[in-house]
Protein backbone atom coordinates (compact mmCIF):
# COMPACT_ATOMS: atom_id res chain seq x y z
CA UNK A 1 0.00 0.00 0.00
CA UNK A 2 1.19 3.57 -0.27
CA UNK A 3 1.02 6.07 2.58
CA UNK A 4 2.88 9.33 3.54
CA UNK A 5 5.28 9.43 5.80
CA UNK A 6 8.43 11.72 7.27
CA UNK A 7 11.81 10.65 8.18
CA UNK A 8 13.06 13.63 9.38
CA UNK A 9 11.18 16.57 10.80
CA UNK A 10 10.94 20.06 8.53
CA UNK A 11 9.02 21.70 6.54
CA UNK A 12 6.10 20.02 3.75
CA UNK A 13 8.52 18.86 1.42
CA UNK A 14 9.44 16.35 3.96
CA UNK A 15 6.40 14.02 3.64
CA UNK A 16 7.41 11.34 1.20
CA UNK A 17 4.73 9.02 -0.35
CA UNK A 18 6.54 5.42 0.29
CA UNK A 19 5.29 1.63 -0.86
CA UNK A 20 4.79 -0.41 2.80
CA UNK A 21 3.09 -3.47 3.64
CA UNK A 22 -0.17 -3.59 4.14
CA UNK A 23 -0.69 -3.98 8.28
CA UNK A 24 -2.52 -6.94 9.62
CA UNK A 25 -4.91 -6.12 12.73
CA UNK A 26 -4.09 -7.03 16.05
CA UNK A 27 -6.03 -7.93 18.77
CA UNK A 28 -8.97 -5.90 19.61
CA UNK A 29 -7.89 -3.99 16.37
CA UNK A 30 -9.09 -3.63 12.73
CA UNK A 31 -8.16 -2.97 9.30
CA UNK A 32 -10.47 -0.38 7.54
CA UNK A 33 -9.48 0.75 3.87
CA UNK A 34 -9.23 4.56 4.24
CA UNK A 35 -11.43 6.63 1.65
CA UNK A 36 -10.36 10.30 2.92
CA UNK A 37 -8.37 11.65 5.68
CA UNK A 38 -8.35 14.76 7.34
CA UNK A 39 -5.52 17.58 7.60
CA UNK A 40 -5.12 19.42 10.84
CA UNK A 41 -2.73 21.38 12.23
CA UNK A 42 -1.52 18.38 14.85
CA UNK A 43 -0.32 17.31 11.54
CA UNK A 44 1.70 20.08 10.70
CA UNK A 45 2.99 19.72 14.60
CA UNK A 46 4.13 16.09 13.92
CA UNK A 47 5.81 16.97 10.77
CA UNK A 48 7.83 19.79 11.87
CA UNK A 49 8.85 18.17 15.46
CA UNK A 50 6.80 20.51 17.41
CA UNK A 51 5.29 17.41 18.71
CA UNK A 52 7.32 14.36 19.24
CA UNK A 53 7.01 10.75 17.56
CA UNK A 54 9.40 8.18 16.50
CA UNK A 55 10.78 8.28 12.94
CA UNK A 56 9.69 7.32 10.39
CA UNK A 57 6.03 8.79 10.99
CA UNK A 58 2.71 8.21 8.75
CA UNK A 59 0.78 11.50 9.47
CA UNK A 60 -2.79 12.13 9.68
CA UNK A 61 -5.08 11.66 12.88
CA UNK A 62 -8.37 10.82 11.74
CA UNK A 63 -10.48 9.23 8.37
CA UNK A 64 -13.26 7.51 7.22
CA UNK A 65 -13.24 4.17 5.47
CA UNK A 66 -14.32 0.94 5.01
CA UNK A 67 -13.68 -2.04 7.73
CA UNK A 68 -11.65 -4.79 5.47
CA UNK A 69 -10.59 -7.31 7.79
CA UNK A 70 -10.88 -7.61 11.87
CA UNK A 71 -8.83 -9.61 14.35
CA UNK A 72 -10.76 -12.08 15.88
CA UNK A 73 -13.03 -11.09 19.28
CA UNK A 74 -13.84 -7.95 17.88
CA UNK A 75 -17.21 -7.20 18.55
CA UNK A 76 -17.70 -3.54 17.73
CA UNK A 77 -17.34 -3.51 13.89
CA UNK A 78 -17.46 -5.99 11.27
CA UNK A 79 -15.51 -6.54 7.70
CA UNK A 80 -18.25 -4.09 5.31
CA UNK A 81 -18.71 -1.71 7.77
CA UNK A 82 -18.43 2.04 6.91
CA UNK A 83 -16.89 3.95 10.01
CA UNK A 84 -14.93 7.03 10.95
CA UNK A 85 -12.14 7.68 13.28
CA UNK A 86 -9.49 10.06 15.30
CA UNK A 87 -6.91 10.11 17.43
CA UNK A 88 -5.42 7.49 15.85
CA UNK A 89 -2.46 8.88 14.11
CA UNK A 90 -1.14 6.97 10.06
CA UNK A 91 -4.35 7.85 8.55
CA UNK A 92 -2.44 9.74 5.75
CA UNK A 93 -2.15 5.97 3.88
CA UNK A 94 -4.48 3.12 1.75
CA UNK A 95 -5.15 1.45 4.84
CA UNK A 96 -4.70 1.52 8.53
CA UNK A 97 -4.58 -0.81 11.65
CA UNK A 98 -6.89 0.99 14.38
CA UNK A 99 -8.64 -0.29 17.57
CA UNK A 100 -11.51 -1.32 16.99
CA UNK A 101 -13.09 0.77 20.20
CA UNK A 102 -11.88 4.20 18.23
CA UNK A 103 -13.74 3.47 15.35
CA UNK A 104 -17.84 4.47 14.89
CA UNK A 105 -20.18 3.53 12.31
CA UNK A 106 -21.82 5.88 10.26
CA UNK A 107 -25.25 7.28 9.29
CA UNK A 108 -26.72 5.28 6.39
CA UNK A 109 -26.67 8.46 3.93
CA UNK A 110 -23.22 10.20 5.16
CA UNK A 111 -20.68 10.35 2.82
CA UNK A 112 -16.88 9.12 3.73
CA UNK A 113 -15.40 13.00 3.01
CA UNK A 114 -18.12 14.52 5.30
CA UNK A 115 -17.41 11.81 8.13
CA UNK A 116 -13.75 12.03 7.58
CA UNK A 117 -13.71 15.94 7.91
CA UNK A 118 -15.91 16.16 10.92
CA UNK A 119 -14.59 13.37 13.16
CA UNK A 120 -11.15 15.54 15.26
CA UNK A 121 -12.98 18.88 14.62
CA UNK A 122 -16.28 18.06 15.47
CA UNK A 123 -15.61 16.57 18.26
CA UNK A 124 -13.03 18.52 19.62
CA UNK A 125 -15.88 21.36 19.01
CA UNK A 126 -18.16 19.48 20.98
CA UNK A 127 -16.16 18.88 24.07
CA UNK A 128 -15.52 22.74 24.09
CA UNK A 129 -18.79 23.65 24.24
CA UNK A 130 -20.18 20.74 25.87
CA UNK A 131 -17.98 20.00 28.45
CA UNK A 132 -14.55 22.71 29.32
CA UNK A 133 -17.05 25.34 29.47
CA UNK A 134 -20.48 23.95 28.69
CA UNK A 135 -22.50 26.63 27.48
CA UNK A 136 -26.24 27.88 28.38
CA UNK A 137 -28.11 29.84 26.88
CA UNK A 138 -27.30 33.82 27.80
CA UNK A 139 -23.74 33.07 27.61
CA UNK A 140 -20.56 35.17 25.61
CA UNK A 141 -18.13 33.18 24.07
CA UNK A 142 -15.35 34.36 21.72
CA UNK A 143 -13.70 32.16 18.89
CA UNK A 144 -11.01 33.27 16.57
CA UNK A 145 -10.63 31.66 12.71
CA UNK A 146 -14.80 31.38 13.21
CA UNK A 147 -14.38 30.45 9.73
CA UNK A 148 -12.06 27.70 9.62
CA UNK A 149 -13.15 24.20 10.15
CA UNK A 150 -13.15 23.87 14.08
CA UNK A 151 -14.20 27.73 14.83
CA UNK A 152 -17.41 27.29 12.06
CA UNK A 153 -17.58 24.04 14.10
CA UNK A 154 -18.15 25.76 17.51
CA UNK A 155 -20.02 28.87 16.18
CA UNK A 156 -22.29 26.44 15.34
CA UNK A 157 -22.47 24.65 18.17
CA UNK A 158 -22.61 27.66 20.51
CA UNK A 159 -25.98 28.99 18.74
CA UNK A 160 -27.28 25.94 19.46
CA UNK A 161 -26.64 26.01 23.06
CA UNK A 162 -28.41 29.33 22.98
CA UNK A 163 -24.92 31.56 23.03
CA UNK A 164 -24.05 34.80 21.86
CA UNK A 165 -20.97 34.27 19.82
CA UNK A 166 -18.32 36.59 19.03
CA UNK A 167 -16.47 35.82 15.99
CA UNK A 168 -12.83 36.98 14.81
CA UNK A 169 -11.94 36.65 11.18
CA UNK A 170 -9.34 37.92 9.15
CA UNK A 171 -10.70 38.75 5.69
CA UNK A 172 -14.53 40.33 4.26
CA UNK A 173 -15.03 37.19 3.09
CA UNK A 174 -14.82 35.00 5.84
CA UNK A 175 -16.36 37.51 7.79
CA UNK A 176 -19.08 36.27 5.41
CA UNK A 177 -18.56 32.48 6.10
CA UNK A 178 -19.07 32.92 9.59
CA UNK A 179 -21.94 34.96 9.46
CA UNK A 180 -23.49 32.23 7.90
CA UNK A 181 -22.38 29.82 10.53
CA UNK A 182 -24.54 31.91 12.86
CA UNK A 183 -21.70 34.57 14.56
CA UNK A 184 -23.49 37.28 16.27
CA UNK A 185 -20.61 39.92 16.01
CA UNK A 186 -18.00 39.46 13.89
CA UNK A 187 -14.62 41.31 14.31
CA UNK A 188 -12.66 41.41 11.59
CA UNK A 189 -8.90 41.68 13.33
CA UNK A 190 -6.43 42.44 10.73
CA UNK A 191 -9.02 45.88 10.60
CA UNK A 192 -10.14 46.05 13.93
CA UNK A 193 -8.48 45.43 17.73
CA UNK A 194 -10.28 42.47 18.88
CA UNK A 195 -9.87 43.43 22.22
CA UNK A 196 -11.66 46.51 22.10
CA UNK A 197 -14.26 45.42 20.52
CA UNK A 198 -15.51 42.81 22.48
CA UNK A 199 -14.96 45.37 25.19
CA UNK A 200 -17.09 47.87 23.42
CA UNK A 201 -19.51 44.88 22.68
CA UNK A 202 -20.15 43.36 26.25
CA UNK A 203 -19.90 47.10 27.67
CA UNK A 204 -16.72 46.69 29.49
CA UNK A 205 -17.69 43.25 30.85
CA UNK A 206 -15.86 40.64 28.70
CA UNK A 207 -17.08 37.08 27.56
CA UNK A 208 -17.50 34.03 29.51
CA UNK A 209 -15.23 31.96 27.42
CA UNK A 210 -12.22 32.22 24.82
CA UNK A 211 -11.80 29.06 22.86
CA UNK A 212 -7.92 30.24 20.91
CA UNK A 213 -6.24 27.74 18.29
CA UNK A 214 -3.97 30.63 17.23
CA UNK A 215 -2.05 30.71 20.57
CA UNK A 216 1.07 32.82 19.94
CA UNK A 217 -0.18 35.83 18.65
CA UNK A 218 -3.75 35.82 20.45
CA UNK A 219 -3.21 34.78 23.46
CA UNK A 220 -2.71 37.65 25.10
CA UNK A 221 -5.56 40.09 24.13
CA UNK A 222 -7.94 36.93 24.42
CA UNK A 223 -7.04 37.00 28.41
CA UNK A 224 -7.86 40.43 28.63
CA UNK A 225 -11.36 39.84 26.69
CA UNK A 226 -12.39 37.61 29.23
CA UNK A 227 -14.82 38.54 32.36
CA UNK A 228 -13.12 38.48 35.86
CA UNK A 229 -13.25 34.32 36.65
CA UNK A 230 -13.89 33.35 32.56
CA UNK A 231 -12.15 30.74 30.91
CA UNK A 232 -9.41 30.83 28.91
CA UNK A 233 -9.50 27.53 26.45
CA UNK A 234 -6.20 26.95 24.53
CA UNK A 235 -7.05 24.39 21.93
CA UNK A 236 -4.32 24.80 18.99
CA UNK A 237 -1.30 26.97 18.59
CA UNK A 238 -1.33 27.81 14.42
CA UNK A 239 0.52 31.01 14.77
CA UNK A 240 3.07 29.41 17.59
CA UNK A 241 3.76 28.12 20.97
CA UNK A 242 2.33 30.47 24.07
CA UNK A 243 5.77 31.90 25.75
CA UNK A 244 6.41 31.04 29.41
CA UNK A 245 4.17 33.40 31.62
CA UNK A 246 3.85 33.69 35.07
CA UNK A 247 0.68 32.32 36.36
CA UNK A 248 0.41 35.22 38.86
CA UNK A 249 -1.27 36.89 35.66
CA UNK A 250 -4.36 34.90 35.52
CA UNK A 251 -5.01 36.54 39.26
CA UNK A 252 -4.79 40.02 38.03
CA UNK A 253 -6.74 39.78 35.27
CA UNK A 254 -9.85 38.70 37.28
CA UNK A 255 -8.74 35.24 38.54
CA UNK A 256 -8.98 33.98 35.36
CA UNK A 257 -8.90 30.20 34.49
CA UNK A 258 -6.57 28.97 31.74
CA UNK A 259 -7.19 25.58 30.09
CA UNK A 260 -4.56 23.31 27.48
CA UNK A 261 -7.24 20.39 26.51
CA UNK A 262 -6.84 17.50 24.57
CA UNK A 263 -9.46 16.02 22.25
CA UNK A 264 -8.38 12.48 23.65
CA UNK A 265 -8.87 13.32 27.59
CA UNK A 266 -12.50 13.91 26.30
CA UNK A 267 -13.34 10.55 24.27
CA UNK A 268 -11.01 8.30 26.88
CA UNK A 269 -13.71 5.66 27.09
CA UNK A 270 -16.01 4.77 24.69
CA UNK A 271 -19.07 5.71 26.02
CA UNK A 272 -17.90 9.71 25.53
CA UNK A 273 -16.48 8.62 21.96
CA UNK A 274 -20.25 7.29 20.64
CA UNK A 275 -21.66 10.53 22.29
CA UNK A 276 -20.01 12.88 21.30
CA UNK A 277 -18.92 11.43 17.45
CA UNK A 278 -22.86 10.11 17.78
CA UNK A 279 -24.02 14.15 17.89
CA UNK A 280 -22.08 15.18 15.39
CA UNK A 281 -22.52 13.07 12.72
CA UNK A 282 -25.85 12.87 13.37
CA UNK A 283 -25.95 16.20 13.40
CA UNK A 284 -24.31 16.12 10.00
CA UNK A 285 -27.04 13.99 8.67
CA UNK A 286 -29.98 15.74 9.56
CA UNK A 287 -28.91 18.71 8.14
CA UNK A 288 -28.50 20.37 11.79
CA UNK A 289 -25.00 20.70 11.68
CA UNK A 290 -22.88 22.50 8.10
CA UNK A 291 -19.28 20.99 7.37
CA UNK A 292 -17.23 23.39 5.01
CA UNK A 293 -15.13 21.48 2.89
CA UNK A 294 -12.17 24.15 1.74
CA UNK A 295 -10.62 21.83 -0.82
CA UNK A 296 -9.47 17.70 -1.39
CA UNK A 297 -5.97 16.34 -2.71
CA UNK A 298 -5.05 13.49 -3.61
CA UNK A 299 -3.08 11.67 -1.18
CA UNK A 300 0.79 12.00 -3.14
CA UNK A 301 -0.32 15.95 -3.13
CA UNK A 302 -0.27 16.17 1.03
CA UNK A 303 2.88 18.28 1.17
CA UNK A 304 0.27 21.13 -0.65
CA UNK A 305 -2.45 20.39 1.88
CA UNK A 306 -0.04 21.66 4.45
CA UNK A 307 0.90 24.69 2.20
CA UNK A 308 -2.18 25.40 2.22
CA UNK A 309 -3.15 25.05 5.40
CA UNK A 310 -0.46 27.10 6.91
CA UNK A 311 -0.95 29.75 5.16
CA UNK A 312 -3.86 30.25 6.58
CA UNK A 313 -5.38 31.26 3.87
CA UNK A 314 -8.15 28.87 3.54
CA UNK A 315 -11.88 28.55 5.12
CA UNK A 316 -12.94 25.42 6.16
CA UNK A 317 -11.77 21.58 6.24
CA UNK A 318 -8.72 19.98 3.31
CA UNK A 319 -8.86 16.72 3.09
CA UNK A 320 -6.58 13.68 1.70
CA UNK A 321 -8.96 11.15 -0.58
CA UNK A 322 -7.75 7.66 -1.92
CA UNK A 323 -9.49 6.62 -4.97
Amino acid sequence: MKRIQVVETGGPEKMQLADVPTPVPGPGQALVRIAASGVNFIDVYFRTGLYKADLPVTLGSEAAGTVEAVAPGVTEVAPGDRVAYAMARGSYAEYAVVSAAQLVKLPAHLDFPTAAAAMLQGMTAHYLTHSTFALKSGDTCLVHAAAGGAGGLIVQMAKMLGARVFGTVSTQAKAEIARSHGADEIILYSEQDFEAEVKRLTAGRGVDVVYDSVGKTTFDKSLNCLRPRGLMALFGQSSGPVPPFDPVILNAKGSLFLTRPALGHYVATREELLWRAGDVLGWLDSGKLQLRIHRTYPLADAAAAHRDLESRETAGKLLLTVP
